[in-house]
């Protein structure tokens, strides 16, 4: 069996073992991390040599430290993250390179069929119909986009909506309130297999469907790191947040994942306090200031154009696993209007949380 992982900036961890009798055997960690002494590496193998194979990567990492010289040290390199790469061994976990990723770039969308989308295309890949794709969003107008199961009349201020022209959407996964104008915000999505995060918390697997980004922010000047449960920060302030929904297979067999991202390329806070009671909540004691602090844009950070930061993150995304041109298909627009029609444009959907 073999597992791989790579936590958010550190190094790879990369794991070979058998099961004999519900124990692990025959166990040998690599990776491109640094370890001091050198003997450090035979204390991990021996910690993990006859451990239960439901050990979980807690109780893993307890085990390699306890086994660890007292002089160890890591650079790029924990127990916890040799643990999970275990866990994804006994899971028979996917890495990124082991697909033909597609990429989906089309015009500009409504709010409600960009929800609609989201849902189709990741049970496309959970029938196995559809490869893991990658769906950067364009969109057709202003928007507020609540959680599954965020409050509406909380979260959103309907006079102030109406002002600005926002559509008021609900998606199919949880978390926060987005405020998007078509120029100031990049989205993207990524429907995954759920064999790429087996093994993974999931906290840890928010950690490493992000990384990527993390990447292409850096080869734009941004130093980024994750944010647990669902931010990108940097140290001028948040950029981005994620938030991810399971799909069940068919037949109730393995399923996909759908993690989406919304960052701010620009932004107008004042608008943002009229339309959003939470924002306004947040910052009610601190300012507009505050809030156009707590979310620092890429505009400013990087001086590039929302078009040239998309097309490098793209870039950047093909560079490490590489990216074909893709489409929807006649069928997956026909069942995501649809959808809009059934769910995503209705009242009863949007408001099911009142």
């Amino acid at each position: 069996m073999h597992g791989e992982y790579k936590a958010p900036g550190g190094k790879l961890v990369v794991v070979d073992l058998d099961v004999e009798d519900g124990v692990l055997r025959d166990v040998r960690v690599a990776g491109d991390f640094f370890l001091e002494p050198d003997e450090a590496i035979l204390a991990i193998n021996g910690a993990l040599e006859g451990a239960p194979s439901s050990t979980d990567a807690t109780g893993l990492a307890a085990r390699i430290t306890a086994a660890l010289p007292e002089s160890t040290v890591m650079f790029g390199l924990t127990a916890e993250g040799i643990g999970i790469a275990v866990r994804r061994a006994l899971a028979h976990a996917t890495e990124w390179s082991d697909y033909d990723w597609q990429l989906v770039h089309v015009g500009p969308q409504a709010p409600a069929l960009h929800m609609a989308l989201d849902e189709v295309l990741t049970a496309e890949v959970a029938a196995g119909r559809r490869a893991p794709t990658l769906r950067v969003w364009e969109w057709a107008s202003p928007a507020v986009v609540i959680g599954s199961f965020q409050s509406l009349r909380n979260e959103v201020d309907p006079a102030g909506a109406a002002k600005h022209g926002m559509t008021v959407v609900r998606r199919v996964s949880g978390g926060g309130a987005m405020f998007v104008e078509p120029m100031s915000t990049i989205t993207y999505s990524l429907s995954v297999p759920e064999s790429l995060v087996s093994g993974l918390s999931f906290a840890d697997s928010y950690a490493y469907l992000d990384d990527w980004v993390l990447g292409a922010l850096g080869d734009m000047g941004i130093k980024a790191w994750y944010q647990p449960l669902n931010d990108i920060a940097t140290e001028a302030g948040k950029i981005a947040g994620a938030a991810q929904k399971r799909v069940v297979g068919p037949d109730g067999g393995p399923g996909a994942v759908l993690h989406h991202v919304t960052m701010s390329y620009d932004i107008d806070a004042d608008k943002m306090l009229e339309v959003l009671r939470i924002g306004r909540e947040k910052m009610s004691d601190k300012g507009t200031r505050s809030a156009k602090k707590r979310v620092d844009p890429l505009r400013r950070q990087t001086g590039l154009a929302r078009e040239q930061v998309i097309e490098n993150m793209i870039a950047s995304f093909r560079n490490r696993y590489g990216l074909t041109e893709g489409h929807l298909t006649e069928d997956e627009l026909a069942r995501a209007k649809e959808l809009v029609e059934s769910k995503f444009g209705t009242r009863e959907w949007t408001s099911r949380v009142p």
